[in-house]
């Protein structure tokens, strides 16, 4: 919580935001699309945004020009693999495993570049479940990130 104490008492906001703090994620991530909706005077209906890990300790990461960085995400069922910079089988007897920080760059989606990647849905939970919303997701539901996969 020291965190969020400095990002309210300075009024600078952080760097890297600790993406599991949020109690509602998706008012960030609305918030993060605005800020380059006002910035570049684009419908926001038109953004999406495009993942990018950044593989740097959160001393290390720099402010970037648009999007944000955020961490406290973990993978079930695979990992990270930092020298590949793709997904990768689990270690053995390893289910969960951090996933370093990632840089949510918003831009227009008719825009974005496909590429070899797995949709790999983010819950607010490990449980995945909860009650149905009028989106037709679970309210445990946050996104869906793009993570690039071996070819």
């Amino acid at each position: 919580l020291d965190g969020f104490y400095s990002w309210i008492n300075s009024g600078t906001a952080p760097i890297v935001f600790w993406i599991s703090g949020f109690y509602f994620t998706q008012s960030f991530l609305t918030a993060a699309s605005q800020n380059y909706a006002r910035k570049y005077k684009i419908p926001i209906d038109l953004l999406g945004f495009q993942f990018e890990v950044v593989d740097v300790q959160e001393c290390e990461a720099e402010l970037p020009d648009n999007g944000v960085l955020v961490n406290g995400l973990f993978l079930e069922g695979c990992r990270w693999s930092s020298k590949d910079k793709v997904l990768a089988e689990s270690l053995s007897k390893i289910l969960y495993s951090k996933l370093p920080i990632l840089w949510l760059k918003p831009g227009r989606r008719d825009e974005f570049v496909a590429g070899s990647t797995y949709t790999c849905p983010v819950y607010k939970t490990s449980a995945r479940r909860g009650t149905l919303s009028t989106t037709g997701h679970s309210t445990n539901y946050v996104m869906s990130v793009q993570l690039p996969i071996p070819e």
